[in-house]
């Protein structure tokens, strides 16, 4: 086998010019870091499955299995602290995990990859992974609906100008404009929870997409990871690399769609001209040259990433687009714009929500917003509740808005106290859907990680 330039160690697979090696190879020494925990678990359960394989003479025995996973609970422990080294040479964590165990077992290690390919290799770690990383973003996303909430109740009796196109429309509060953002971004979590409903599949045992003529059992890998159950077709389990990815990358867009409007109103709202807000000098970052300048770069930042994580989504639909079926190397590059967004998603939520916490709110600048046009909607409906057509008010109180002068946006607000009016704000709906939330997601995770402890034989993820 012909060795690299770069380490001098033989590479497990062929022999490749070093130049083609080094560009096809990528990021994935780097980017596998973050796999190789899942790759140790996707192994597990693969040679458990074989040590349990009805064939004569079986490919892998009971302490053989034990002796093999408990190699793989000490890479994973490596891993887990950043030590576990993957070279160009290895090419990706699937290859320099089978090098540890090669080096380490011997024989036995060169028997783990029987019955699959790096491409279900990566298609599981990558689903382990999005697993862990979609339930922790249902979490800090539930954390900021809440801290939205919390601002939205104690200052839910604020006047706050609502507006359209920008121009002053109609009375509003300060806690309906919070507990919006809230809800649309638990909206938002909807489609969180169905990207995870999708990725919740085990394609191990479809090899190279088209089977092997083994006896696996694939229903026996999706239970021992975890899983909802394996994809049912191989060719189809294959097939969906990169169109998962996409999926995921499709609800964190919607995500960070609802993140950039908040951080855009944050931005507008504590500007001098406005002065609504006062956002915490702390979370600000000053001048090279203005000493008086407080700079709310965080949210300006988390409306360019939001660009950003849509034009991922773009990419991996675009990387799909005119494939054949089939696996191809293009979907290599898939790896890193899930990574990325999903990485950009968390962070700007967790930004945010450190954010929302110590908004300071100033009642007498929301207030000095209120001019007489403000009310007019709301005085129209209060001529046709007193039997004049709605075209008729219309007409009335567009000709006559300094009957307006000095009207109260208290009461404005307190008259609106239908179903998710100004006054009609049912908080405990919000809390329980927060609550609702942390539920799925604390579920998921205990069973997932149920799982994989009974599997590695060792408590998961305190390994």
């Amino acid at each position: 086998m012909k060795k690299t330039k770069a380490s001098g160690r033989a590479t497990i697979v062929g022999a490749i010019h070093p130049d083609v090696l080094s560009f096809t190879v990528g990021k994935d020494p780097e980017l596998d870091r973050a796999l190789a925990v899942w790759d140790c678990v996707g192994t597990a359960a693969h040679v458990t499955m074989l040590s349990r394989m009805r064939v004569r003479p079986a490919i892998l025995g009971t302490e053989e299995r034990k002796r093999v996973v408990a190699e793989l609970v000490a890479v994973l422990r490596e891993a887990a602290a950043g030590r576990f080294e993957i070279s160009e040479a290895d090419q990706d964590v699937h290859l320099a995990v089978e090098r540890r165990l090669t080096e380490r077992l011997g024989e036995l290690g060169r028997k783990v990859h029987t019955g699959r390919s790096r491409n279900d290799q990566v298609a599981v770690d990558i689903r382990l992974h999005a697993r862990e990383e979609l339930l922790g973003l249902a979490d800090e996303a539930a954390a900021l609906a809440a801290g939205l909430v919390a601002f939205g109740r104690r200052h839910r009796a604020v006047p706050m100008v609502g507006r359209t196109h920008l121009q002053p429309a109609m009375p509003s509060s300060v806690g309906l404009w919070a507990t919006g953002y809230a809800e649309t971004l638990l909206d938002d979590l909807l489609l969180v929870e169905a990207a995870y409903t999708y990725n919740d599949r085990c394609p191990l045992g479809s090899a190279a997409g088209y089977g092997v003529p083994l006896p696996l059992d694939r229903a026996l890998t999706a239970r021992l990871l975890g899983f909802s159950g394996p994809h049912h077709n191989v060719f189809h389990a294959s097939n969906v690399r990169g169109k998962n990815e996409a999926v995921m990358l499709a609800a964190c867009g919607q995500v960070m769609l609802t993140l950039s409007r908040l951080a855009e109103d944050l931005i507008l709202f504590s500007m001098p001209e406005f002065g609504y807000f006062v956002l915490p000098a702390e979370l600000c970052t000053g001048s090279s040259i203005m000493p008086q300048k407080y700079n709310p770069d965080v949210l300006e930042l988390i409306r360019a990433k939001s660009a950003v994580v849509l034009g991922y989504g773009t990419a991996a639909n675009a990387l799909l687009k005119a494939l054949p079926g089939g696996y191809n190397r293009d979907l290599q590059e898939s790896k890193e714009l899930y990574m990325e967004g999903l990485r950009v998603t968390r962070a700007s939520l967790r930004i945010l929500t450190l954010l929302a916490g110590s908004l300071e709110v100033r009642p007498e600048r929301l207030r000095a917003g209120f001019a007489p046009g403000v009310f007019a909607t709301d005085r129209a409906l209060e001529l046709v509740a007193g039997g004049m057509p709605f075209r008729d008010a219309y007409q009335h109180v567009r000709t006559h808005l300094d009957e307006l002068v000095g009207a109260d946006p208290g009461a404005a607000l307190a008259a609106k106290s239908h179903l998710g009016g100004t006054a009609g704000l049912d908080f405990g709906w919000y809390g329980d859907r927060v609550r609702d939330v942390r539920r799925w997601t604390g579920e998921r995770r205990r069973r997932s990680h149920a799982a994989i402890g009974r599997l590695l034989g060792v408590p998961f993820p305190a390994v």
